[in-house]
């Protein structure tokens, strides 16, 4: 479920999407967003909504024109274009599939063009492999919509942060990772764009 984003906080701050990268049932995605969602909020100088893709009910590609066109027929994009491009700065919760991310999650990127660029983005990903194959593949294509990746991430790894890869059981490290990555891309928000 998607908490609501207002489009201007009263105080300034930053406003901040976590955004679930799995519709799958089962998924852990939600749960590791709820998580980020409660450490982020340690920092007063923005806000952090979860963003759930499985909220927007998006097809395959349906738009007649490209994303870069900006005009969007269908009311799933105009809902997800609102959505998104009422954020500042993002942070991908995305588990690996077969070593890359989710279908569900490349058809969300790729439905918008403008609202994702110039702004900062960052990676917490989970999986055999903490899901780097994911993160990987994910800033590659959000690399071509002019994203600014934050070097900071978290990956999580079945074998270490889940009991019996089922229950989410972060190491202790973990929540610094969590900091390291928000404080990041939070200065990185608080930056010009250069044109």
């Amino acid at each position: 479920m998607s908490d609501t984003a207002e489009s201007q906080t009263a105080s300034g701050a930053a406003k901040v999407a976590i955004i679930v990268g799995t519709t799958r049932p089962g998924r852990k995605a939600e749960t590791v967003a709820r998580w980020v969602q409660e450490i982020a909020a340690r920092r007063d100088s923005a806000t952090f909504d979860v963003v759930d893709i499985a909220d927007f009910d998006l097809p395959h590609l349906d738009e007649p024109a490209p994303a870069r066109s900006g005009q969007y027929t269908r009311p799933h994009t105009k809902a997800w274009s609102e959505k998104i491009g009422a954020y500042d700065a993002y942070v991908f919760v995305t588990p690996e599939y077969n070593g890359s991310i989710p279908g569900v999650l490349k058809t969300a990127v790729d439905f918008l063009g403008a609202e994702w660029g110039g702004k900062p983005t960052a990676y917490v990903s989970y999986g055999w492999n903490a899901g780097r194959g994911a993160a990987g593949h994910l800033r590659d294509v959000l690399s071509v919509l002019g994203v600014r990746h934050v070097e900071a991430a978290v990956e999580l790894a079945f074998k270490d942060d889940f009991e019996e890869a089922t229950t989410f059981r972060p190491a202790e490290q973990q929540e610094k990772n969590v900091l390291l990555l928000v404080d990041e891309l939070l200065a990185k928000a608080a930056e010009p764009v250069s044109e």
